[in-house]
């Protein structure tokens, strides 16, 4: 299943260079580049551009169609400061990893400077998500139980195994990102301004961050070792399985607090258009794992069989 690399690619370093020119020339601080008091950008949850989106497996369904206005605005807010907050989580596991990534890189090495400007850009994004909790007046959590537990063993991989640990952060940043990118380009629909601002802001930096973790991976999984790779190859779907859950799947309080019946959750998880969803968000990082062999005809059921 492994393809061919692109035969003329920009070299590594020359890519590492780019990036990290673009984030001096090209970035955004939470506060100065987003008008979080104009008037427009106030919160309000029975807004109903907070409403989730037609494409949303959940919105499909008769249960959340039979709610008032302000009762999809208040779930579709809960729900988006629910993954923001995820996010704050995540992007602090991503900055660990990546300062322990950095204290492994040799004096002069251009993988030292771009692993800090990115650590520099995700707690820019931090500040921002968590503004926009703050001011949902939702008191949300983030990653909790066995996902707290495993996410705390993440950054150690930085330094242990990165191509382990950038394998984590494709498969945590990549769904995002098409989620966020799909909705920057619907047409039906008004948008919340804050909201779609912070998505922009976000996508932007973030395409330099998932194309760092893609060059990284093309260039050093095919120099590992036997023994590195097939180690890489089994864990390779259980990272995007187990990764991929909490970011698409409906978080258990967000159930809770809005009694969406149980029912209705597992006809969310069992439809068509959600499996899509997973399927499309790992798309890349799948193509990835076949370009670079990591996802091979030998373990493909193995996807097949989690989903992927």
């Amino acid at each position: 299943m492994q393809t061919a690399l692109p035969a003329h690619r920009e070299p590594y370093i020359d890519v590492l260079g780019r990036l990290s020119a673009r984030s001096v020339t090209k970035h955004h601080d939470a506060y100065a580049d987003v008008g979080w008091d104009d008037p427009e950008n106030a919160v309000d949850r029975d807004d109903p551009r907070f409403e989730l989106s037609e494409d949303d497996p959940l919105a499909a369904t008769a249960w959340y169609r039979a709610l008032s206005s302000g009762a999809r605005a208040r779930l579709g807010l809960h729900h988006m400061v629910r993954m923001m907050k995820t996010g704050v989580e995540f992007e602090a596991v991503l900055s660990r990893g990546l300062l322990e990534f950095a204290s492994t890189r040799p004096n002069g090495s251009p993988e030292f400077r771009y692993a800090y400007h990115e650590v520099i850009e995700e707690s820019q994004h931090s500040l921002m998500f968590q503004e926009f909790v703050n001011r949902s007046g939702f008191d949300v959590r983030g990653l909790g139980g066995l996902e707290a537990f495993g996410a705390r063993r993440v950054p150690r991989l930085g330094r242990a195994f990165p191509e382990v640990f950038f394998l984590h952060v494709l498969a945590g940043e990549t769904p995002i990102d098409w989620v966020q990118r799909r909705a920057l380009a619907r047409s039906g629909g008004p948008q919340h301004p804050l909201v779609r601002r912070i998505m922009q802001i976000h996508v932007t930096e973030e395409a330099r961050h998932l194309c760092f973790a893609e060059r990284f991976m093309e260039e050093n999984v095919p120099r590992l070792g036997a023994v590195a790779r097939a180690r890489l190859r089994l864990y390779a779907p259980f990272i995007l399985a187990g990764t991929v859950a909490p970011m698409l799947r409906l978080p258990g309080d967000i159930v809770r607090a809005h009694s969406i019946p149980a029912g209705v959750v597992r006809e969310v998880h069992a439809s068509a258009v959600h499996r899509a969803r997973i399927r499309e968000g790992i798309r890349p990082v799948r193509d990835l794992c076949a370009r670079i062999g990591i996802l091979t005809p030998r373990l493909q059921w193995l996807w097949t069989w989690l989903g992927l």
